[in-house]
């Protein structure tokens, strides 16, 4: 089930098209230019905490990705989106999302959380297992 549930993941964020001011003739002709391809990236960090599944410019148009484990109590740190949507995408385990003026949502295996542009947060593993998520990126500008 985590394995399909990957893999819809990894369908979904390589068919996302980003609404720029251009029409999709000229993303298409841009994306071209730079040499944007279609992939595939192996989702195993190598014993590490962080992965980095999409970089950005010049690697795409304007998202990044990247995939994070977290052991128990262990946390992101606060961050904010900036000018950027981002979304987590659970693969495993529980914990929560905390925003500046202290509401929390929870996180849990199989759940995908949308946080706005410019939204303080910091997600957090208070379960007892490995948390994994797969956050995306994307500018609005």
């Amino acid at each position: 089930m985590l394995r399909r549930f990957v893999t819809s993941f990894l369908v979904v964020l390589f068919s996302v098209v980003v609404v720029l001011p251009q029409s999709s003739s000229e993303l298409k002709k841009n994306a071209e230019k730079v040499g944007l391809q279609p992939r595939v990236v192996k989702l195993d960090t190598a014993g590490n905490d962080y992965l980095q599944v999409l970089g950005g410019p010049p690697e795409t148009v304007t998202m990044k990705s990247g995939l994070v484990q977290l052991a128990h109590g262990k946390s992101v740190g606060k961050h904010s989106t900036g000018q950027h949507e981002e979304i987590l995408v659970v693969l495993s385990g529980s914990g929560e999302m905390t925003f500046a003026d202290g509401s929390k949502l929870p996180v849990e295996g199989g759940h995908a959380l949308y946080c706005p542009p410019e939204t303080e947060h910091n997600v957090t593993n208070t379960g007892t297992d490995e948390l994994r998520y797969v956050y995306v990126v994307a500018s609005t500008r």
